[in-house]
């Protein structure tokens, strides 16, 4: 028996080591943790409990049976995250590059169909070379088999991606279609074709980073959510970030003890809305001074900054957060914000999280290159979004709320179930100078009597009466109640019911 359990335990050592010490100390020096040495820190300590760690790869050609290596480059299994229970893969790069091989493809879709039994989250820590060409095809169908999982997965149960190296090629798609993606800034990238392909084509010289690197993929794209420093700050900020969401579609939100009041009033607020309608002002404030503790997890930060969204918790309990922000293109709504908001939206709504949105929004962002980039179709993203999702949703308007926008932007018109405006909110179709300048088109060249009408618009339109009066608003409230009224108004819309028609899917205007 002894020899057996030794025998064990070399074997196990075996397959720890990877592609061996050497690979390993390549690894550290990129600045970069080995596969397990990163589930060490995403686990709670002694939680992590492997799986399938003596698979070995079948590829018969180009010599590779004699190079063999348990686990064959992923590293797959589960554990707890704070308590709770997940499942993870992390990819290897010290065997083989990390690439993907059919026995490999087959260890992620094991643990992933794992998740969808019991109802758990899966987090994917990629760092590979991409395809094993020595396996051609059969390491293609490996992708297409983990795609087809990650579709048959959202909105079942969340699927969060950290790119902490090269992830290339079709490798990309799979992070895509998870739910959020995390990078690491100078060690990982994500593009379709690499730099020398872009050369070959286009005779453009880029390099990695420039062409997929995390910064670009935060700030440019929007294909990722954020950027990291390095391994540890992104594992870590993994943790915090899983504990917001349910484990699947079917349980509730997670709920974490708070000493914050539920009714705690803030004074200060009564002052945030500058007196000009011109000055912008930090919608962030707003947002942390209403959460419990003033923690907000916010997503894609410096993608789309004209609209917030994130996660944080009122009662312990975790909300969707989505807001337009005065201090980015005054609010407006453009195709990256409706295309960033949409999204997060829509996940809310899968995952029965609560939305709450705050409204200042002067309209949508006019020009050609919008109208002509489809502004309206990708407009009509964050519409659909909001108009099909039945979960409690709260928005409170705190200044501007003009024309479509106002519509979009989780209105009663779209199901809105508390409707509040603080004293300051405009509601109407445009701001009164546009308004009146329509309205007294022969009066233009007369500046007085534009001013004198102007002035007579503002005094008419200029507040949330005229909305309130017609049921549009439920309620006027003053601003230092607004973590109060959002608190009530999530515990009177726990059990709500809402059900769309049936339907196999929608078609939402992608």
């Amino acid at each position: 028996m002894q020899e057996v359990i030794e025998d064990l335990e070399r074997r196990r050592e075996e397959a720890r080591l990877g592609g061996g010490q050497k690979r390993i100390d390549a690894q550290h020096a990129r600045g970069k943790l080995t596969a397990r040495e990163r589930l060490e820190v995403l686990f709670d300590e002694g939680s992590f409990e492997e799986l399938d760690m003596f698979v070995e790869h079948n590829c018969v050609d180009f010599g590779m049976p004699d190079t063999v290596v348990p686990g064959d480059g992923v590293v797959t299994g589960s554990g707890t995250v704070n308590g709770r229970l997940v499942f993870a893969f992390s990819q290897d790069f010290t065997v083989f590059g990390g690439s993907l091989s059919e026995r490999h493809a087959e260890k992620i879709c094991k643990v992933m169909d794992s998740a969808m039994k019991v109802g758990a989250p899966v987090i994917g820590l990629n760092d590979s070379g991409g395809a094993r060409i020595q396996e051609g095809v059969a390491s293609l169908g490996g992708y297409a088999e983990v795609f087809q999982r990650n579709v048959l997965a959202s909105g079942v149960v969340p699927q969060l991606s950290l790119i902490m190296g090269p992830c290339a090629g079709g490798a990309v798609y799979s992070p895509a279609m998870t739910d959020f993606i995390f990078m690491v800034k100078d060690s990982s990238y994500m593009f379709v074709t690499g730099p020398d392909v872009v050369k070959t084509v286009t005779n453009e010289v880029v390099t990695q980073e420039e062409l997929g690197g995390a910064v670009t993929h935060t700030t440019k794209s929007g294909v990722a959510d954020v950027a990291f420093e390095n391994d540890i700050e992104a594992l870590m900020a993994a943790r915090d970030f899983i504990d917001f969401l349910p484990a699947s579609n079917r349980e509730e939100v997670p709920e974490r003890p708070t000493a914050d009041p539920w009714d705690r009033e803030e004074p200060s607020l009564d002052q945030l809305v500058p007196a000009s309608a011109a000055h912008p002002y930090d919608m962030h404030e707003l947002i942390r001074k209403t959460l419990d503790e003033g923690d907000f997890f916010e997503l894609q930060p410096a993608h789309a900054a004209n609209i917030i969204t994130g996660f944080g918790r009122i009662e312990g309990r975790t909300v969707g957060i989505v807001a337009n922000q005065p201090m980015v293109l005054a609010g407006c709504l453009d195709i990256a914000a409706s295309k960033k908001a949409g999204r997060f939206v829509r996940f809310c709504d899968a995952f029965e999280i609560p939305i709450v949105t705050f409204v200042d929004v002067p309209g949508f962002l006019p020009g050609v290159g919008q109208e002509h980039n489809g502004i309206i179709k990708n407009g009509a993203k964050l519409l659909f979004a909001y108009a099909e999702a039945t979960v409690p949703k709260i928005t409170v308007i705190t200044r501007k709320a003009y024309g479509g926008a106002y519509d979009v932007m989780a209105s009663k018109h779209l199901r809105g179930d508390l409707n509040y405006a603080w004293p300051t909110a405009e509601i109407a179709v445009m701001g009164a100078k546009g308004a009146v300048e329509i309205i007294f088109r022969q009066d233009r060249d007369d500046p007085d009597k534009i001013a004198e009408k102007t002035k007579e618009y503002e005094d008419r339109f200029a507040n949330p009466f005229v909305a309130a009066s017609k049921g549009f608003i439920d309620e006027v409230i003053m601003p230092h109640s607004t973590r109060r009224r959002i608190a009530l108004g999530l515990r009177k819309l726990r059990n709500k019911a809402l059900e769309n028609p049936w339907k196999k899917h929608d078609n939402i205007p992608l």
